[in-house]
């Protein structure tokens, strides 16, 4: 029987992570994921998310992927990817269609017709220089009534759609493609970095009741906010942990170094204010969580979110952040856990890892290129028009506990 591995690649600003997993089915019939290789190398050539250096990132890209390789025995020549980045932004559109046919039975046809009507509702302005990457319809009416489940064969004179559409800068979503390909492994598909990070990070009870998913990076803070099973909203803020060292050098006047060590809970041998470092980090958290709250008023969900905010990312293992996060967003807090298969004995249950095994998820649920979320191949990209290469919809209820 053929061995079915799968690959996911996050290219953040830190570091480039690489996870190999491969799909196992236990005597008892169920199927698990297990690790079978990681790897990381430094991030060059990126800026933001932004790609500055392409051959800097295609030598990071190989490092990771060759180290993850030799831990797993086994040559990556297709992978995943992550979208990320201040390029990444979400957008909600409504669009709808009359029913072609004359007994009014609503076909594949008129489905296709109310999404290209959704698509054609956004703004130019947040279109423009834009590629669709993840495509999400959120609420279907039929004649005005809202449908739940599979509209198709269902009957009405007129079918609308509520989607968000997950858009990249162009010119930096081909230049992420060509770094990855150019290190010799071929992009299958992208994926927006905080949808993949939530398909490790939230519970189906989570995403039902109300949830954000706050990735702290190292130049960027993303967010994505669940609600009914499904992502609600994305937005990307240009700030991250990067800032914080860099408050806390200025403050105590250390070197960048000693302050990462700090700010991370490390063993330095500085001496500095204890009150005077937990003020300078308090305040760029309030920041932080200030931008996310503005972000909640504006679509109208703060402290609107039963199962309150979930964070991950490299920021996460900062001291005070939960409380950071509970005081500015009046919300529960928790700093999110993986939950990948045997991840726990792997040892790679840091929330640093969570965009990289989402990945790996999105390969075994798409076993061809028109499988569970409408893959299209990368190589189509071009000709594709605005349209994005995945069509997520129902997916998010079928992960996790």
């Amino acid at each position: 029987m053929a061995r079915h591995i799968a690959a996911g690649i996050d290219i953040g600003t830190y570091q480039v992570k690489a996870v190999i997993a491969e799909e196992l089915v236990l005597e008892s019939g169920r199927v698990m994921p297990k690790i079978i290789g990681t790897g990381t190398s430094e991030s060059k050539g990126l800026h933001q998310g932004y790609i500055t250096n392409q051959s800097e990132v295609t030598r990071s890209v190989r490092a990771a992927v060759a180290a993850a390789e030799k831990a797993a025995g086994v040559e990556v020549k297709r992978a995943f990817v992550s979208v990320g980045g201040i390029g990444l932004s979400g957008v909600a559109t409504t669009g709808s269609t009359a029913i072609s046919r004359a007994d009014l039975e609503i076909t594949p046809l008129d489905i296709e017709k109310a999404s290209e009507s959704a698509e054609a509702a956004i703004p130019h302005a947040l279109s423009l220089n834009r590629k669709i990457i993840n495509t999400i319809p959120l609420e279907w009416k039929l004649d005005g009534k809202t449908a739940l489940g599979r509209i198709e064969g269902s009957r009405a004179s007129k079918i609308e759609v509520k989607t968000l559409f997950i858009t990249c800068l162009e010119h930096h979503l081909e230049d992420l493609i060509g770094s990855v390909e150019e290190a010799g492994i071929e992009v299958v598909d992208v994926v927006a970095a905080p949808i993949a990070a939530s398909f490790v990070t939230l519970s189906k009870k989570q995403k039902k009741a109300g949830c954000v998913l706050a990735n702290i990076g190292a130049e960027t803070l993303s967010i994505v906010v669940f609600e009914n099973s499904n992502p609600i909203s994305l937005e990307v803020f240009e700030i991250g942990s990067m800032d914080i060292t860099n408050d806390i050098a200025l403050g105590l006047k250390i070197p960048l170094e000693e302050a990462e060590s700090i700010k991370l809970g490390s063993v330095t041998r500085t001496t500095y204010p204890k009150k005077k470092y937990e003020d300078i980090v308090a305040a760029r958290l309030s920041d932080m969580f200030e931008l996310v709250e503005g972000h909640l008023k504006k679509i109208g969900r703060n402290a609107l979110l039963p199962a309150g905010i979930i964070i991950t990312g490299g920021g996460a293992g900062i001291m005070g952040v939960r409380d950071a996060a509970e005081t500015a967003l009046k919300l529960p807090s928790k700093i999110a856990e993986i939950h990948f298969g045997d991840v726990e004995k792997h040892g790679s249950k840091d929330s640093i890892w969570s965009i990289a095994f989402g990945l790996a998820i999105v390969g075994f649920n798409s076993e061809n290129e028109q499988g569970s979320v409408g893959l299209k191949p990368v190589a189509k990209l071009a000709a594709s028009g605005k349209r994005g290469m995945r069509t997520l919809s129902e997916w998010f209820s079928k992960f996790l506990p």
